[in-house]
């Protein structure tokens, strides 16, 4: 068992993250597996390398212990260019040009009806979807989207599935679904050259990761990233999609609420059990 950890370092983590880390953590250990700790970096305008040495000080504060070398996305360039380029010759890329506010007077239109929202927000309506592959290398100064239709043509129905451990066992996707509640989701952002969906899935094949932990806010997207596996012969890892931790008010934790990040917990003299008793997580021995 290879579980990880994958957080950015875009602010101070807090109790959610915390507990991510340390279900993670105990999944392997509990079972002679291994804890692997990723730097989710590929957003170089709110990456600081002050928030990357915060993160290793809280995960070693509370007791986590991970394999080297850490990963870190933005030295991983070359492996999603590559991934990239891959997916574009084979005819499930093309170029979009479309800012937000584009999107929004598309799907405004009468004619279109309510929007559809998927895991990143209104579905895209494929106003630059092409009606065949484009030709060409894929251009970088643009981003670039999966058309996920020609892509699910590419597969077998039966193979669109994933393990889920909180009590859902396996879960089916509908390629229907897939087309009319994800879209085409972008892969590469203009200004980064990647997208979280395309890195996460090249990282946890790249780390052999067989268990992901991670909040239930992601589990729509987990849909895009077993696309992905099958379009790239890439492995599903089993997925654990836990609760998430929230305010006295439900609100979830944002890394903005200092008042209840791990530093600030450390400074007021908590312990580490103290944070697993705030989120409610069994202690574990040391």
């Amino acid at each position: 068992m290879r579980t990880r950890f994958a957080p950015s370092p875009t602010g101070p983590l807090h109790l959610g993250h915390a507990y991510s880390a340390m279900l993670a953590s105990d999944l392997a250990r509990d079972i002679g597996g291994t804890f692997h700790l990723r730097i989710e970096d590929i957003d170089r305008s709110r990456a600081r390398d002050h928030w990357e040495a915060q993160i290793y000080t809280d995960l070693a504060w509370l007791g986590l212990r991970w394999e080297h070398p850490v990963l870190r996305q933005s030295e991983r360039m070359d492996a999603y260019r590559q991934a990239l380029e891959t997916l574009w010759r084979r005819g499930f890329l093309y170029p979009c040009s479309c800012r937000r506010r584009d999107i929004r007077d598309a799907l405004a239109a009468p004619q279109e009806g309510a929007p559809v929202y998927g895991p990143d927000g209104p579905v895209y309506p494929g106003t630059c979807r092409p009606a065949a592959p484009p030709a060409g290398s894929p251009p970088h100064e643009t981003a670039l989207r999966l058309d996920m239709r020609r892509a699910l043509q590419s597969l077998d129905p039966a193979s669109l599935w994933f393990e889920e451990t909180t009590g859902k066992g396996r879960i089916s996707l509908s390629p229907c679904e897939l087309i009319d509640g994800v879209g085409d989701v972008v892969l590469a952002r203009r200004d980064m050259g990647t997208s979280y969906h395309l890195s996460v899935v090249v990282d946890d094949a790249a780390q052999g990761i067989t268990h992901v932990t991670r909040g239930e806010d992601l589990f729509e997207a987990t849909a895009v990233h077993v696309v992905l596996q099958r379009l790239m012969d890439m492995p599903s890892p089993i997925y654990q999609h836990h609760r998430l931790i929230r305010d006295a008010e439900g609100k979830r934790l944002a890394k903005r609420d200092d008042a209840r990040s791990i530093a600030r917990y450390r400074e007021d003299g908590l312990s580490p059990a103290d944070i697993r008793q705030l989120v409610d997580l069994t202690p574990r021995h040391q």
